[in-house]
Parts: C-alpha cells; structure tokens; sequence
C-alpha cells in the first residue's frame, strides 16, 4: 500500500516498444507506411515510447567483385542511390530525431532522387537536408555515398536483412519487438498507432485516446 500513501513516487519506466522497418527507398507501399504511418506515429508518441530501426536495403541483391560490394536494387540504379544516401544520412546524423524527418521528406517527395547524373546527392537530397537538418555537413554525406563507407553501410545493411527469422518475403517488412507474424504486419499497416499504444507497458499518453478531455469538433466553421 506503498504507492497509495506516496503518490509521488517515481513509477519504473517502461521499455519502448522496438519496431525495426526492413524497406527499400523505391518501394511504393515502404513509402506509404513510413511517410502514413511510422512519422505521423512517432511525432504523436513521447520518444521514451517507440524505439525506430530503419533498414534501407529491402530486396536488393549483393555481389562482391574483385573484392568490392556490388548491389543490384529492385528498382534499378536509382533506388540503390536512394538507399545509398539514406543510410551515409544515418550514419552521418547518429541521431533518430535528426535523420527521420530528412527521411520523410525524401520518401514523402514525387521521387526520392532526381538529376542523378548532376550530383551524386540530387537537388531534392539538399532541400530536404536544408529544411529538416541544415547542420549536417553535405561534403561528408557526398563522400559517404560515393565512397567505400557507404558500400559498408550497404553490406552492413544486406547483412541484417538476410539474418531476418523468419526471411523476408516482401516490404516493407515489419519487427515489433523482435518478432515478425503476419498479424503484427498487419496491424502495424491498418494502424500503427493503435499498436503501439496496445502494446506499450507504460502510462498511456493522450495520443493513444487516454484523454477525459471533451472532443473539439474537426472542421472549417462558419
């Protein structure tokens, strides 16, 4: 009856939920659950609540060639560039809450990467990084992406997707937790949100409807 008598006791944290998202930058539906789904839900949720690994690689394949990564993507040329850039992205931020939103902005884009041929790092890359992280420096993102840093990034990344158990058979494929079922899928696609919040140990925040306040009406009154 500890608790009763001391209410203001500190209350032990919860874990966060741990969602890893295996996609590839391309892949039309990847994009929809990160740009409808995964930002929206982690700009809603306190950061001690959902826990966000991102993998960019997918269905890709890698061959070494003379010693050297060769990665063929699904989409072709331009989704390898696409994957390439956001894992040098990571690896340069090491910040969750610095890199998403650059990522959403990517993914969230009529293409993820333009004017291949101009810059290693297309026009698109620099608006998102002006906007959402203008202190990242640019020159170690480009050398990343053209260098043998980012063919590690690559392999590292192949490395972890064909560890998955079980493998994967399409993205974006889904882990909550550690583990991947065809009911987590699709769970996590009709409604991540509502996931989260079911699996969550912890005090529920507003976000997931634990709110007494009354309901403001949604619309454009006259």
């Amino acid at each position: 009856q500890v608790e009763s008598r001391c209410p203001n006791l500190p209350h032990p944290v919860a874990a966060p939920v741990q969602l890893s998202l295996y996609y590839e930058s391309l892949c039309p539906a990847c994009r929809e659950f990160l740009v409808l789904e995964l930002f929206p839900t982690w700009l809603l949720l306190p950061s001690e609540m959902l826990n966000i690994t991102l993998v960019p690689y997918g269905n890709a394949e890698e061959r070494n060639i003379s010693g050297k990564w060769d990665f063929q993507c699904q989409h072709g040329p331009e989704e390898c560039l696409g994957n390439m850039i956001e894992a040098c992205l990571m690896h340069e931020a090491k910040n969750f809450s610095t890199y998403f939103p650059v990522i959403f902005c990517l993914e969230s884009g009529s293409s993820v990467t333009k004017n291949l041929e101009a810059h290693p790092m297309c026009p698109l890359s620099w608006q998102c990084l002006q906007i959402y992280a203008p202190e990242l420096d640019r020159g170690r993102i480009a050398a990343c992406v053209q260098g043998d840093t980012g063919m590690a990034l690559m392999h590292q990344n192949a490395q972890l997707t064909k560890a998955l158990d079980p493998p994967h058979q399409f993205v974006p494929w889904i882990v909550i937790n550690g583990k991947h079922t065809d009911e987590l899928q699709a769970q996590a696609e009709a409604s991540l949100l509502g996931l989260v919040c079911s699996l969550y140990q912890g005090e529920k925040p507003e976000a997931c409807g634990g709110s007494k306040a009354p309901k403001t009406p949604l619309g454009c009154r006259r």
